[in-house]
């Protein structure tokens, strides 16, 4: 893979603006298990390896189980995640692909059936929020970690 400029390096100001909102999201009341959710699946949809790799070790140092990890991609063929884990990660994908639906109404009822409006709100956050980080990754070819 070529090398490219690195948006870390050349302008840090800009990884600082991001990493406000992460910090927001450090303090917010989403569960680990959701934002590590939330964080592989806009992933995987982006195919962003760096952030999967990233955020599948994250998930696995929090205590997520490997089953739902490799089942995370085909996450509606299962019964390994809880309902309210179906309706954030329709969520997900929803937000993720905004150009073909948008967050749908069926969707959006079925979330605010189960979350109140701020942690709606912090979902929302987390999915736009891991979104640039998948995008700036992408496009600058971010190197894995080792």
């Amino acid at each position: 893979m070529e090398k490219r400029i690195q948006i870390d390096v050349a302008e840090p100001a800009a990884y600082e603006a991001i990493y406000a909102l992460e910090n927001y999201l450090n303090q917010s009341q989403l569960s680990k298990t959701h934002k590590e959710l939330i964080k592989l699946r806009t992933s995987q949809l982006n195919g962003c390896a760096f952030c999967i790799d990233m955020h599948t070790r994250d998930a696995l140092k929090n205590g997520e189980s490997q089953q739902r990890l490799f089942l995370l991609s085909v996450w509606k063929e299962t019964d390994v995640f809880s309902e309210e884990e179906k309706v954030l990660l329709q969520m997900v994908e929803e937000v993720t692909m905004i150009h073909e639906k948008g967050l749908t109404a069926e969707t959006y009822q079925k979330a605010v059936e189960r979350f109140d409006e701020h942690y709606f709100s912090q979902i929302i956050m987390a999915i736009v929020t891991i979104n640039v980080w998948n995008r700036v990754a992408i496009s600058t070819h971010k190197p894995l970690l080792n």
